[in-house]
């Protein structure tokens, strides 16, 4: 079960470069797997703030699907930074139309926030 954040302001999204369980790095939007007594949205707070050093409030439920929770995010506090996580390789603001950072996995949930982005 995996909990995930997309934070956007101003244009920009939220991304954290990473190493996948497959051995690819990609950049993806910040969560992971949910904790023993965690809710999904308890799970992708603190994965959010994990990997990126932003406090986030959850706006509303993007998707669902498979053991996979997305939500939208707002950043509430906090700073950019990367913990000491193996994993987490960068983490930065990317603007929405610059399509090099999305693959295959990330595009469909990109293209749903700009579709939709003056709704959100």
């Amino acid at each position: 079960m995996l909990a995930q954040g997309v934070v956007v302001r101003e244009g920009e999204i939220l991304l954290v470069k990473q190493k996948v369980k497959r051995g690819d790095i990609v950049w993806n939007f910040p969560g992971g797997g949910v904790e023993t007594g965690e809710t999904y949205e308890q799970a992708c707070i603190r994965e959010v703030k994990e990997e990126t050093g932003y406090h986030v409030n959850i706006i509303k439920s993007l998707i669902e699907k498979e053991g996979k929770y997305t939500y939208l995010c707002e950043v509430v506090s906090g700073f950019l930074a990367i913990e000491d996580d193996e994993d987490i390789l960068d983490v930065r603001w990317v603007d929405l139309q610059d399509d090099t950072y999305f693959d295959d996995v990330s595009r469909p949930t990109v293209d749903l926030i700009r579709k939709n982005l003056e709704a959100l």
